[in-house]
């Protein structure tokens, strides 16, 4: 590595690369507001120091020499860098991101409905938000903060349990004409709707005190929202996720049936590196995500204990 202390006066540096590139010390000197005499003289300076000729003198005519044109491309080169280094600088101090992941059900239908408070609130904030069931390294990839439904344990991340959740059972009002079941053990003569990767229904079953079987075959779904959509369009009925489901039952699209809830089994967490965690912007969507969730669970519809 050469010796940054050897390094040659770079005012000299910017006024030869500027009369290089300009083929003339006075529109050098237009360029960067000092006067020609001041460029000759830098540039003078500068031959001296390094011990070679720049340019050739031709009374006032002036010729960049092969040597100093090699020279002027390096310099070129790296004050680009740095001139692109401070724009982008300059750019991180007018707006600061935030990259935030979570499941594409929390995403879509708790986070996003509610984040555009946040960003009026840090309009300097650009938000990306990323949906995905992979679980995100977040000490490896470019992720602020990782929004988890699990049990918590994420070793090494600075970790906050957001709230729990609760199943209950959703169906459209006109589900079957409108002939909706009255006690859940009618609920055996139903179409029950499941999702693949979330808890079966027979945690509900016991909780409402009925001895039903976990239902089989017909219609196996991945996806919450489709889920969701399914159940709206009369398909059957469905055991969703309190936080998921609250938009189709407030729109009417989906109605609450009995008023019997199953604690979910796995929990909503905030999660991020402590280095993200120093961030400015990472601070603000925390203190600011812990009064959503706050408001959230002191609605009249939350079914659990409303909690601090």
């Amino acid at each position: 590595m050469a010796d940054l202390r050897k390094l040659p006066n770079l005012s000299a540096l910017r006024a030869f690369e500027a009369a290089a590139r300009n083929d003339s010390f006075s529109r050098a000197a237009e360029e960067i507001f000092v006067t020609p005499g001041a460029i000759s003289h830098q540039i003078r300076a500068l031959e001296q120091e390094l011990g070679i000729m720049l340019f050739s003198r031709h009374g006032k005519r002036i010729t960049i020499t092969e040597q100093g044109q090699r020279f002027a491309a390096v310099i070129r080169k790296s004050l680009n860098e740095i001139a692109f280094a401070a724009e982008a600088l300059k750019m991180d101090a007018k707006q600061k991101r935030l990259t935030i992941s979570a499941l594409p059900s929390f995403a879509a239908r708790w986070l996003a409905p509610r984040l555009w408070k946040f960003i009026d609130l840090h309009p300097d904030t650009e938000v990306v938000l990323q949906s995905s069931n992979h679980l995100n390294d977040l000490e490896r990839e470019p992720i602020d903060v990782g929004l988890r439904y699990g049990l918590g344990h994420y070793p090494g991340l600075v970790v906050e349990k957001l709230m729990d959740d609760f199943y209950y059972p959703v169906a459209s009002p006109n589900y079957r004409g409108g002939k909706l079941p009255k006690t859940p053990q009618e609920l055996e003569q139903c179409s029950l709707l499941r999702m693949d990767t979330e808890s079966s229904w027979l945690p509900w079953f016991e909780a409402a005190g009925v001895d039903l079987v976990e239902p089989t075959g017909g219609l196996l779904i991945e996806d919450a929202s489709m889920l969701l959509r399914s159940a709206s369009d009369g398909l059957g009925i469905a055991l969703t996720r309190h936080a998921i489901a609250l938009q189709e039952i407030a729109s009417g699209e989906l109605v609450r049936l009995f008023d019997v809830v199953a604690r979910c089994p796995l929990s909503y967490y905030f999660a991020c590196t402590k280095e993200a965690m120093s961030k400015p912007q990472v601070q603000a969507f925390h203190r600011w995500l812990l009064d959503e969730v706050k408001a959230f669970k002191a609605q009249s519809e939350w079914p659990g204990e409303p909690g601090p």
